[in-house]
This record gives C-alpha cells, sequence and structure tokens, in this order.
C-alpha cells in the first residue's frame, strides 16, 4: 500500500516539464520547435493530438523559454475551455492584446522577440463565427502577435485557421513512456508502487499522461486493483484493503469510482451482460452522490452490486439514497 500523502501542489504543474526538450515521447515535435527556438521566430502554430500528450506543456514551455518569468505575463495571453471565447471576447480582449506592438527586450538570456502569444486551449470549443473573428485578428495583427491553437480534433478547426498555422500532431503516449514517468513520481513522492499496479494505472489511462498522474496522486492505483480483486474473489473486506484510510485521507469516492469503472470496461474476464449490470449500478451511484448520498455507503454498494453481478448472485438490498 503507498503512503497517503497529501500535496499543495498538484503533480501534474509539479512534474510539468519547463522546457521544450524534456517533453516525452513526441520526438519530432521537439526536434523541430527546438530549432525554431534558436531562431526566437515563431510562426502560428496548431498543436493537435489526444489529451494527456503535452500540447499544452509544449506551448507553455515555449512561451516561457522565449520571455522569461519577468516578461512572461505581459507577452502571454492564455485562455483555456473555463474562459467565455465567443465571438465578443474574439473582438475585445483578444484584439485588443493583439493590437499593441512591442519591441526586443533581452532580459535574463531570453530572447524576448518583438511580438506576444496567445494561447487558446481547446481551441476546437470555439464556435465557428468565433474562429472566422479570429481569421481576421490574425491577419491584421500577425507581426505583433503569434497564436497558439490547442485542441484534440483539427477537423473542428476551421481551413482558413488551419492554413495559416505550422500544424504538429502529439502522439498517444506508449506504456512505457508513461510508466517510466510514474515510477520517476513515485519515487520523488516516497510511493511503492507495485508492478501490478503500475500495470493497471497505465492501462486505465489509456496514453494520457495528465489522467495517470492525477490519479496516481488522488487515489493510489492499487487500492483501486484490490478493491476489483476482492469484489471478483467474492472475499469483499474493505478493511483488507484499507479503503476506509483512503476516505479518511479526503480522497473523494467519485474519483475511485470512476478508475474502478474504467478497470471493469477494460476487464477481459467478465462478460459483457456482466458489465452491463455492473454499470448500470454505477450510474445510479453517481445520481446518489450528486444527490449528497453518504459516499462510504455508495462504496459498498457498488462494489457488492460487482460481486454479486460476477458471481451471479441474487440481488437483496441496496443503498439507494
Amino acid at each position: 500500500m503507498a503512503p497517503l500523502l497529501q500535496s499543495s501542489q498538484p503533480w501534474v504543474e509539479k512534474y510539468r516539464p519547463r522546457q521544450v526538450k524534456d517533453v516525452a515521447h513526441q520526438d519530432e515535435v521537439v526536434r523541430v520547435l527546438t530549432h525554431t527556438l534558436e531562431t526566437a521566430n515563431c510562426p502560428h502554430m496548431l498543436f493537435y493530438g489526444p489529451p494527456g500528450t503535452g500540447k499544452t506543456t509544449t506551448a507553455l514551455a515555449i512561451a516561457h523559454q522565449l520571455f522569461g518569468p519577468e516578461l512572461y505575463k505581459s507577452r502571454v495571453l492564455e485562455l483555456n475551455a473555463s474562459d467565455d471565447r465567443g465571438i465578443n471576447v474574439v473582438r475585445t480582449k483578444i484584439k485588443n492584446f493583439a493590437a499593441v506592438a512591442v519591441g526586443y527586450a533581452r532580459q535574463g538570456g531570453y530572447p524576448c522577440p518583438p511580438y506576444k502569444i496567445i494561447i487558446l486551449d481547446e481551441a476546437d470549443s470555439m464556435t465557428e463565427d468565433a474562429q472566422n473573428a479570429l481569421r481576421r485578428t490574425m491577419e491584421t495583427y500577425s507581426k505583433v502577435t503569434r497564436f497558439f491553437f490547442i485542441c484534440n480534433y483539427i477537423s473542428r478547426i476551421i481551413e482558413p485557421l488551419v492554413s495559416r498555422c505550422a500544424k504538429f500532431r502529439f502522439k498517444p503516449l506508449t506504456e512505457e513512456i508513461m510508466s517510466s514517468r510514474v515510477i520517476y513520481i513515485c519515487k520523488e513522492e516516497g510511493l511503492d508502487l507495485d508492478s501490478e499496479a503500475l500495470s493497471t494505472l497505465s492501462s486505465i489511462s489509456q496514453g494520457d499522461l495528465r489522467r495517470a498522474i492525477t490519479y496516481l496522486q488522488v487515489i493510489p492505483a492499487e487500492v483501486v486493483r484490490a478493491l476489483f480483486s476482492a469484489c471478483k474473489s467474492g472475499n469483499f473486506d474493505l478493511a483488507d484493503i484499507e479503503v476506509k484510510n483512503v476516505i479518511a485521507e479526503g480522497y473523494p469516492v467519485s474519483q475511485m469510482l470512476s478508475q474502478l469503472y474504467d478497470v471493469i470496461v477494460e476487464a477481459d474476464d467478465i462478460s459483457d451482460e456482466q458489465k452491463a449490470r455492473i454499470c448500470k449500478k454505477f450510474a445510479v451511484a453517481d445520481k446518489c452522490l450528486a444527490d449528497g448520498a453518504e459516499e462510504y455507503l455508495q462504496l459498498l454498494d457498488v462494489a457488492s452490486n460487482i460481486m454479486r453481478a460476477i458471481h451471479n448472485m441474487p440481488q437483496q438490498f441496496s443503498f439507494g439514497n
């Protein structure tokens, strides 16, 4: 069992690469961008690919390597999925930031080129009208502002924007790459993760390193694996797998259930009918938790239903709300 350690900083941020060369498994992207940073003459860029593969990390690293900590705030505008990025924002906030010219200001050994950067994370969620308005802003202020678009689906970006950008595709991370990064974080945080737990974590993360690191910090993967194994064996005892301790430390049951759901779906030794019965219970538990039900009872309810579904035991009772 790994020690349950709370951290004041999310590990996703704590262990985020600070330089482009440290981004994992994107060799071609890193090679091209490293050369671009040497000249400090960046074009508009479009980063696309599956989540958790380093797109946002790369964009932020480029901006930090160009401007350094002192000029970063004045030269870089970040807009993510939580911001309103409709046509009005494009016409006001983005346009006003893009219109202001800047000059060379070499500080602390950073290149500090005479342009600013606007980073638009999850750009594929922008409306078509907003993207069209953004195209005109790019045309007008391209000499003083560079745009970095980040998205999962390039097909949702209008062609006029795509054609104006250098495109970089980010590949899903291999299990080997993810495992090596997780092992490094475990060593830094003093966690003891066995090989089976590591394999489970890599499997349910499906190439998303951000997801794997989040799972690692929120719920030790071996807890989820042990819970599933206990249900399969029919020898279900929460005390033996220390789930009570996990809850006592403040880890959300909803996150544990989310990870357990992934394990169930990926399991090869459970029939589709059994998975359907179990997933129905997950839906009920999720609704109960949203309505304020007691977390520990919902976890008991889900686990007992998993055990009954796997061993074809009759339904006896449910904790419900």
